[in-house]
């Protein structure tokens, strides 16, 4: 299989796509990326709609999309569209279409763009496996085609768009009978609509792979990019369909930010994505600054400064691969991502310092505490420490520092790659290198072969930071040196959304990759346990090294039955604790046994007032009364064995 995904893997272009029309907008070929987001009012709820769609397009929304869960709520939107046009407002309008294709018929004569989702159009879901011959197969597609053709004609009549947006928690029996849960499944779902939909000569669609876990949405919008060029190549068809970006139930506050970047961030750092959706379980205008913080990174500034092209690629884009690096000590091989805390700014190093890389003193036991989001390593630079360390804590200091002192355990030194080309006392000690493209040289590369105790902090100034620390990876993977690599970015004059985002996006994109072995965030103007937070966080988005609870919680919309955003709340509140358990928030049906995806529990609205309980994608509990719903919740992870109690969640060490 050809690899080919995007233009290029080391500088940035922009993916030629086909211009689609949706009212008075166009997604593609070379007009900006449009941002969009979705109503959380009930459609009924004329007034409410409207004026929170007012609130979204204010916020800069380009495109407001709208929940039509049946006929009536999308006849409705004739009645919201023409009030949002008296208000002076002509903003398109996407009607959001699960499982009826007769409201997606009705919403096509009124909206300018409608979306549906092909793994519940024309089927509903039992997950049963089945096999399917071919001909079977074949009897499946036609069925589908007769449900799917109306909704075409109708497009082409009155000049609507379309999305087909593939959710990875919600393909068909029949896609996960032959492909399985996977992202080629996922481009699989989507090709069976797009198949007919260009038999029929109707091509104003967009396309969209959307995930709530951010590697399998990155992969699957790569396969699906791949597809597209392989058949432009083959001469099958010359259109690249333009691309809707999103992570579906990031969350919200800081981890839902983390992990739409991680994804969005990655694909927009390869040139693909032409409108964006960054979906968060807070009210949708707070989702917009969100994306145009990450779209606006992408203009014309980006073609500059090229960096060095490399044939032949020795990463595998469509599959998670870990480069294996050598263990030194706790960094590499198979060990999770370990975590720099930067204190070189600070005057003095105090045990009160080590509080900000989360471990905390217990004078009662004259014990350090360590947390799951405590760092492996600080850097102090040229900074004294004069107090006993932390047996599990690392210490960082400049070489010139560090060559004055007399060995001490868990002390390390930091060289310059001039420093170590120069050092002739070679230890088996672990010790650090901060290298920068320009240092890999034939005599660098032949040292680090004879030293295996040397980890790489790779850093970088470059306008394309990640692109550039990209292109080093692939470097020391085609020389074949196999020390760990440590990805350290330096951030300045940034808003906290911007270094969340940014930051997200240039380590989260190497991580999914399977590059790097650790990370090292520089943001001096950020107060230290900020910094330590959002690292981990990271790690976490990435699914590199899990330090707390997961939670899928989808950003709610019209079908919604209980408050999402009080709920989630109170079930972090008491969940937050439970390392590496997987939870789901999801408002209702169409966002719950299926786009939950991989999480562990469930908690699903399935009627006013009424939430079913899930473990993994069995139901265990159906119609809870919502007022005990949580209370259950807890009840079932104790029941499974998962639940700890706070103070179990430490570990006392000395």
């Amino acid at each position: 299989m050809s690899f080919s995904y995007c233009n290029s893997l080391t500088t940035y272009s922009r993916l030629a796509t086909r211009e689609v029309r949706v009212g008075n907008l166009i997604i593609g070929g070379n007009h900006p990326i449009r941002i969009q987001s979705m109503t959380t009012t009930d459609t009924m709820n004329t007034l409410a709609t409207v004026e929170q769609s007012i609130r979204m397009i204010e916020a800069g929304c380009e495109l407001v999309r709208i929940t039509a869960p049946s006929i009536t709520e999308a006849q409705n939107l004739a009645v919201i569209k023409k009030e949002l046009r008296g208000r002076g407002y002509d903003t398109p309008l996407v009607a959001d279409i699960h499982f009826t294709p007769n409201a997606a018929e009705a919403a096509a004569r009124i909206v300018e763009k409608v979306r549906i989702n092909p793994g519940n159009y024309a089927d509903k879901k039992k997950f049963q496996v089945m096999e399917y011959t071919d001909s079977a197969y074949n009897e499946e597609l036609d069925r589908i085609r007769g449900k799917f053709l109306p909704l075409i004609k109708i497009c082409k009549e009155y000049g609507t768009a379309m999305r087909i947006g593939t959710n990875h928690g919600s393909l068909s029996d029949r896609i996960m009978s032959r492909y399985g849960d996977t992202p080629l499944g996922m481009v699989e779902s989507a090709f069976e609509f797009l198949r007919i939909a260009e038999e029929e000569g109707y091509h104003d669609i967009v396309l969209s792979m959307k995930a709530s876990n951010p590697q399998v949405m990155v992969q699957a919008y790569r396969l699906l990019v791949n597809k597209m060029l392989l058949r432009k190549q083959s001469g099958e068809s010359d259109i690249i369909y333009p691309l809707h970006l999103g992570v579906t139930e990031a969350g919200d506050g800081e981890d839902g930010r983390i992990k739409s970047a991680i994804g969005i961030g990655t694909l927009l750092e390869d040139g693909l994505g032409d409108t964006v959706r960054v979906s968060l379980t807070e009210d949708p205008e707070l989702e917009l600054p969100v994306a145009r913080t990450l779209v606006n990174r992408y203009g014309t500034d980006r073609k500059v400064s090229k960096i060095a092209s490399i044939k032949n690629p020795p990463v595998h884009p469509f599959e998670y691969n870990k480069r294996l690096a050598q263990p030194v000590g706790n960094i590499g091989a198979h060990q999770v991502p370990v975590v720099v805390m930067d204190f070189s700014n600070e005057k003095e190093i105090t045990p009160e310092t080590l509080i900000a890389a989360g471990y905390r003193y217990d004078v009662t036991t004259d014990k350090w505490n360590i947390g799951d989001m405590a760092a492996d390593y600080i850097f102090v630079g040229n900074t004294p420490v004069n107090f006993p360390l932390p047996g599990t804590l690392g210490f960082i200091e400049n070489y010139a520092i560090w060559k004055e002192q007399s060995a001490q355990d868990g002390v390390f030194a930091l060289f310059t790659a001039e420093e170590f080309l120069s050092f002739e006392k070679k230890s088996a000690q672990l010790k650090f290198v901060t290298i920068h493209i320009d240092d890999l040289s034939d005599q660098l590369i032949d040292l680090l072969r004879e030293d295996p105790f040397a980890v790489l902090v790779l850093t970088t100034q470059h306008f394309n930071g990640m692109m550039e620390q990209r292109r080093v990876f692939f470097e020391l993977l085609q020389e074949r040196i196999t020390n760990p690599v440590i990805i350290h970015r330096s951030f300045h004059g940034l808003s906290p959304d911007e270094l969340t985002l940014y930051a997200a996006t240039d380590l989260g994109a190497l991580l999914l990759d399977g590059l790097g072995d650790g990370v090292w965030l520089h943001a001096p103007a950020y107060l230290s346990n900020t910094i330590n937070r959002l690292c981990f966080g990271i790690l976490q988005g990435t699914r590199q090294r899990i330090s707390k609870t997961e939670y899928i919680s989808c950003p709610s919309c019209g079908r919604t039955l209980f408050d999402l955003q009080e709920t989630t709340a109170a079930i972090r509140a008491r969940t937050h604790h439970l390392k590496g358990v997987k939870i789901a928030i999801m408002g209702c049906i169409v966002n719950g046994p299926g786009e939950m995806a991989d999480a562990d529990y469930g908690y699903v609205g399935s009627g006013i007032g009424k939430i079913t309980l899930y473990k993994g994608k069995e139901i265990v509990k159906r119609s809870v009364n919502a007022e005990v719903a949580v209370d259950e919740l807890i009840s079932l992870i104790k029941e499974n064995g998962d639940w700890v109690d706070v103070n179990e969640s430490l570990v006392v060490s000395p």
